[in-house]
């Protein structure tokens, strides 16, 4: 008894590292597959289009609108085109008014992001398709860049580097910076052994032929990044491709995040199967140890810190004792506590649980077609 909760415990601790450590790990052992980059010059910008969804962000606009300017100053003919998705605090106004270049689709209420960039997406002219967001802000140099990428005939979509702004601040941004610092590695190793196993939608390209059709309850940049890998083409990963966003802060937006992110990503996971079947087997490798087995983390932890409870009651049951005690204080510490070592433990806790819990919730069949922007940006 005492070797199986032994088994069980370090089980459920290897699951819950191995997608951030050895997973890592073993892909930097790997023979690399370079790219092979063309001139770094997207001309006028014609060969592009640029789309973002936008749901009351009239505080990110300004930001977002220059930028846009000068990206249009460098290439005047880049198309760009956004989606209002019902807002309610003047967005589409802000857009039309300071942004007339923006091709503009106001939808007719509370929609979703996978709806309003369908909408965009058969209505973009480009050679190459590129998504963004609102309140995400793109180096001046970013299509330059994607052309070189794109000189290579089996690259079929790019992922760009987010850099995020605000890690210094709370524990929570903090921990969401670090978090985001070692995926941009994971996704490094993953480009350079072959492609990367989904996109985040603050910046990705694709080919626009690559454009697949989905529902609208799906995540739809991880269904169209995907479609690239499917349709056997290179996702790849490219760190001269910059764009900026600021992190959440608050604790309740980032937890609230995460259940709905999970939910939707699980939810697409179920509904992309018969897609997924038809991966390689090193694809099939990528995708299962750095998607599935992360919606699970939180049931490996909870399992093992049971099974740990278990095995030092076994020992003695004044060990089980100072277990209980120890976590209780530390999980207590850490939810008084905005900054400090107990708060950042309690923040990678609670973003396991609420992928958990949007893991559950998608297996009820519950999806989030609709987005509101972080109070605590």
């Amino acid at each position: 008894m005492l070797l199986f909760f032994a088994l069980l415990t370090f089980a459920c601790a290897f699951a819950v590292v191995y997608p951030y450590v050895v997973f890592p790990a073993v892909l930097a052992l790997l023979p690399k597959r370079p790219v092979e980059r063309g001139a770094r010059v997207a001309g006028d910008g014609a060969r592009f289009s640029l789309l973002f969804c936008a749901y009351n962000e009239s505080a990110a606009l300004p930001s977002k609108i220059e930028n846009l300017k000068e990206l249009r100053r460098r290439y005047p003919e880049l198309e760009v085109l956004a989606f209002d998705d019902g807002s309610t605090d003047g967005t589409a106004d802000l857009l039309a008014r300071d942004a007339p270049f923006v091709k503009l689709v106001r939808g007719g209420g509370r929609n979703g992001k996978a709806h309003g960039m369908k909408l965009l997406a058969a209505a973009a002219s480009g050679e190459f398709l590129v998504f963004t967001d609102a309140n995400v802000l793109l180096d001046a140099e970013a299509l330059d860049n994607l052309a070189a990428c794109y000189a290579d005939p089996s690259v079929g979509g790019v992922c760009g580097a987010l850099h995020y702004l605000g890690a210094d601040g709370s524990s929570t941004a903090a921990v969401g910076g670090m978090y985001w610092k070692l995926e941009e590695k994971i996704k490094d190793l993953e480009s350079g052994t072959g492609s990367v196993m989904g996109a985040d939608g603050s910046i990705f390209s694709i080919r626009r032929k690559l454009y697949p059709d989905f529902p609208d309850t799906v995540l739809d940049d991880f269904t169209v990044s995907m479609e690239v890998v499917f349709r056997g083409f290179r996702l790849i990963k490219s760190n001269d491709v910059v764009a900026y966003e600021r992190l959440v802060s608050a604790r309740a937006d980032e937890f609230s995040r995460k259940i709905r992110i999970a939910a939707r990503a699980f939810h697409t996971h179920l509904t992309l199967g018969s897609k997924r079947s038809g991966m390689t087997a090193f694809d099939k490798f990528k995708y299962g140890s750095h998607k599935t087995l992360r919606w699970f983390g939180g049931g490996f932890l909870i399992v093992g810190f049971a099974s740990a409870l278990v095995l030092a009651t076994l020992i003695h049951p004044f060990a089980a004792l100072v277990l209980a005690l120890t976590t209780v204080g530390i999980v207590f510490t850490g939810f008084r506590s905005s900054s400090g070592p107990m708060s950042f433990v309690t923040e990678i806790v609670l973003a396991m649980v609420a992928t958990l819990i949007g893991l559950f919730r998608a297996l009820r069949g519950q999806t989030f077609a609709t987005w509101s922007p972080a109070k605590s940006r």
